[in-house]
């Protein structure tokens, strides 16, 4: 054990001499090996099946992203045509939706983590299609929401439980890798909890118009709370925002900026500061991404896709600026946040939780001694995590 952190020490010291040559792919062996230990079971991987899924694995022989596309969306686009079968026949709403949903959930898998070559970002398209397609058969049904916005246009998706005049509205998104369409499992539980959901890709994701580092991503995020405060099937002056992952720093970020019209801000397995910073930086894209599915090299591709960089040494350069106090925030009042992480994240800095405890007005952290990213913990049950911020959210608006 001493060997091997030594050996990682030394590959993240060799990293920050020459960051391009120190990236780690996983092999092909053990990523078939993650995809079967998580069919089924949790993840992105939970809503698919694990005999369909061996089968596509069987047939994928190389990490070449067009191909690893094209093996998913065989099973997806298969699915979807059964699902348009099933409309045709006025098959009850339930069954088409879950037949799409399923279709989309393995076209989805086509474009995983992120839609970077030409059959990632067809896979891409599909999915979008596929889900739609499940929107008016879902319960409650999908609202598509477009905004123009600065002569572009931002998409979101509401949800509004039925039987709930005027809920209380949680605004969520994910990370790189788990955009607007991928959090149905979390808008469920939400919804039964009494709160209309409002879904929107991750800054450089899905169908944002902006980049994740343009200040017009903050701007964007406003705009949908604009949207939301006119609306009357909600309760606009009880808002509260939840990003995961990468994208907890924007839940932090609006905490502060949107103060006054935010309940509360859930920031899950994400950076403020520290995570920011080379010293954590170089090991997370070299010698991390534990649980990242291809490996810290996936890690760093999509998150330079969604700040629209090339290269480490170009993500080395542009993190700090985000960071909460290089932009003078940290020490500012801020609407409730609540912490969640793993101890044992290898993506993002539990550290930063306790970062933000030590400044700016009081805050509520549920850290996870044996957790991974996100707060993730071998034989807990998935949805608990999930439970427990759903809880915190409703406390939050309800008053």
């Amino acid at each position: 054990m001493k060997v091997i952190r030594t050996l990682a020490a030394c590959a993240a010291l060799a990293a920050l001499a020459c960051p391009a040559l120190a990236v780690e792919w996983r092999p092909l062996d053990e990523v078939k090996q993650m995809v079967l230990d998580r069919a089924g079971k949790r993840g992105s991987f939970a809503e698919v099946k694990p005999d369909e899924v061996k089968q596509i694995l069987d047939n994928i022989k190389t990490l070449d992203r067009d191909e690893w596309a094209r093996e998913w969306c065989k099973v997806g686009l298969k699915h979807e045509a059964e699902g348009d079968e099933l409309v045709k026949k006025g098959a009850p709403a339930k069954e088409i939706a879950e037949t799409y949903h399923l279709a989309f959930n393995y076209c989805m898998l086509g474009r995983y983590p992120v839609a970077s070559s030409p059959g990632k970002k067809e896979a891409y398209q599909h999915s979008v299609r596929q889900y739609r397609k499940a929107g008016p058969f879902l319960d409650p049904p999908l609202q598509i929401v477009e905004i123009p916005f600065e002569g572009k246009k931002l998409v979101g998706y509401l949800r509004v439980p039925k039987g709930v005049a005027k809920p209380p509205v949680v605004m969520n998104w994910g990370g790189v890798d788990g955009w607007k369409e991928d959090r149905e499992r979390p808008n469920q539980r939400l919804m039964r909890a009494g709160l209309a959901t409002f879904t929107v890709d991750l800054p450089g994701t899905g169908e944002s118009p902006v980049l994740y580092g343009d200040p017009a991503a903050e701007r964007a995020y406003s705009a949908f709370i604009d949207h939301l405060v006119q609306r009357t099937d909600v309760d606009g002056s009880r808002i509260a925002v939840w990003g995961g992952s990468f994208g907890g720093y924007w839940a932090a970020r609006l905490a502060y900026t949107e103060a006054k019209r935010l309940r509360g801000a859930v920031f899950q397995g994400g950076s403020v500061h520290l995570g920011f910073q080379d010293k954590w930086l170089v090991p997370a894209f070299t010698t991390g991404g534990a649980t990242y599915l291809f490996g810290a090299g996936s890690l760093l591709e999509a998150r330079n896709q969604a700040m629209g960089l090339k290269t480490m040494d170009e993500f080395l350069k542009a993190a700090p600026k985000l960071s909460l106090v290089e932009l003078g925030l940290i020490d500012k009042p801020s609407a409730p946040i609540l912490g969640v992480n793993g101890k044992l994240d290898d993506q993002a800095p539990v550290e930063d939780i306790y970062f933000l405890m030590e400044h700016g007005s009081p805050k509520e952290a549920r850290v996870y001694p044996k957790g991974y990213h996100m707060g993730a913990t071998p034989g807990m049950p998935e949805d608990e995590i999930a439970s427990m911020i759903t809880t915190w959210l409703k406390e939050k608006l309800s008053k």
